[in-house]
């Protein structure tokens, strides 16, 4: 997932720095901290020196403290992390969305490399790969138990240049090779397209730098293009991993005239922070018209902001999947010129309050993908926020089947893949929106009231 990333207190930072700089310590400076410190933390001292003068092999410091450093934030939530080099590197570049690979995003499950989400558009989404497949090896050399970093790194490359990947996708027999050929990943975080009957659809691909104002842009040149009016609205968030908090914010203040956006609540009070609409841009940009936001697992962080903001405050409809369950938030915190900690250090909330961890977003109105033939197999094996070991836990406590409900096959929805294909629809979930909007016109809006 990605990063909200504000500026850490100089305070914070530097409390950070002590603790890591006291590792290295001789015999004596162990005596010195056991006079002032835990007893837990004394026992990391002691197994430090154990393994110096007694593992089998020569140990280096670099070694050992990282090991100590990575193994602290895994004990915390998965989107911890500490990022050096080409880690931290990685995260800028995402952030600036300009980068040569496959354009996919992944996380590790259990020692495997699986895939959250595929960027529209990109390499990977064109070659087929989908949310929910596990990348087993490239170009045929095992990676289950590589760090993620080595992986992605692996899976980068200059532009033009191919690649296999050995591909388990559950519900399938046997794996599968695809071969992707990279590409300069110049990610357009926005993109826009008019439909029939004066509908705009606006997809937002990530978030991030300047969202909010390539959406103003598009919702601009579509009412340019529809003579001056338009008669409805579908914001694509789909597969849609997040990014910046600011910009999910600025997006969600695009839609809204007043209330709050989003607030989140940290340990400390300086870490509970509300977001008001009108921050940025007063009024409503697309002027009230009916509008409904496309949602599905991979719909995650800075998506779930903004389709809870217009959920809550009655300005769209939701429709789609329930969304990948990320409520947390997280921090850089810089440590050195060339490291930082990835820290969550709050959670956020929904205008009414909710708490979109585990559970995520709840469409209004749940339509399922059928225009891929995988989609029911791979709804059962989706992964969310609810399957990645070690995530926060939802205060209210979720029930573990209340979050599989959205897995079922739903008996309003019969068509297959193949059907739809006959009848020339190849994205069920849009189309299905499209004719809601064309059908109900502000009923949409009134239905939300």
């Amino acid at each position: 997932m990605k990063l909200a990333a504000k500026v850490a207190r100089p305070l914070r930072a530097a409390a950070l720095l002590t603790a890591v700089a006291l590792l290295p310590a001789t015999t004596a400076g162990l005596a010195q901290v056991e006079g002032r410190a835990s007893p837990e933390f004394a026992k990391l001292f002691a197994t430090y020196q154990r393994i110096k003068a007694s593992y089998v092999e020569p140990v280096d410091d670099e070694t050992l403290i990282r090991g100590a450093i990575d193994g602290m934030l895994a004990a915390l939530d998965p989107h911890s992390a500490y990022l050096d080099g080409a880690a931290l590197e990685r995260l800028e570049t995402m952030i600036d969305g300009n980068y040569q690979g496959l354009g996919i995003s992944v996380q590790m499950d259990e020692g495997a490399v699986k895939v959250v989400s595929p960027f529209k558009g990109s390499p990977a989404d064109k070659a087929g790969i989908k949310a929910g497949d596990f990348i087993t090896h490239i170009d045929g050399q095992l990676i289950y138990g590589l760090e993620i970093d080595d992986a992605v790194r692996q899976m980068r490359g200059p532009a033009g240049s191919a690649i296999k990947l050995s591909i388990f996708r559950p519900g399938r027999d046997a794996p599968f090779d695809v071969t992707v050929t990279r590409g300069l990943i110049e990610l357009e975080p926005v993109t826009w397209e008019l439909k029939p009957g004066g509908i705009g659809v606006i997809s937002v691909n990530e978030f991030s730098r300047d969202v909010g104002t390539d959406v103003n842009a598009g919702i601009a040149a579509l009412r340019r293009e529809a003579g001056g009016r338009l008669s409805g609205l579908v914001l694509d968030l789909r597969k849609n991993p997040g990014g910046s908090l600011d910009e999910a914010v600025a997006l969600s203040d695009l839609f809204l005239s007043r209330g709050q956006i989003v607030s989140q609540r940290g340990r400390n009070r300086a870490d509970t922070i509300y977001y008001e609409a009108e921050r940025v841009y007063p009024g409503d940009a697309a002027a009230g018209v009916p509008m409904i936001v496309l949602i599905d697992a991979g719909s995650a962080s800075a998506s779930e902001i903004v389709a809870g903001a217009l959920q809550d405050q009655n300005r769209a409809l939701i429709m789609g999947e329930r969304s990948f369950g990320k409520g947390s938030v997280q921090t850089l915190l810089p440590l050195t010129r060339d490291s930082a900690l990835k820290l969550t250090t709050a959670r956020y909330y929904t205008p009414a309050g909710r708490s979109v961890q585990e559970g995520g977003i709840e469409p209004d109105i749940r339509v399922p993908q059928l225009s891929d033939p995988d989609a029911a197999t791979r709804a059962q094996y989706a992964l969310r926020e609810s399957d990645l070991r070690g995530h926060l836990v939802n205060e209210i406590g979720l029930d573990d089947k209340e979050l599989e409900t959205d897995r079922a096959d739903d008996p309003r929805f019969t068509l297959t893949a193949a059907q739809l294909e006959e009848q020339g629809i190849d994205d069920f979930q849009l189309d299905y929106a499209l004719k809601t909007l064309r059908r109900t016109g502000r009923a949409v809006i009134a239905a939300r009231n």
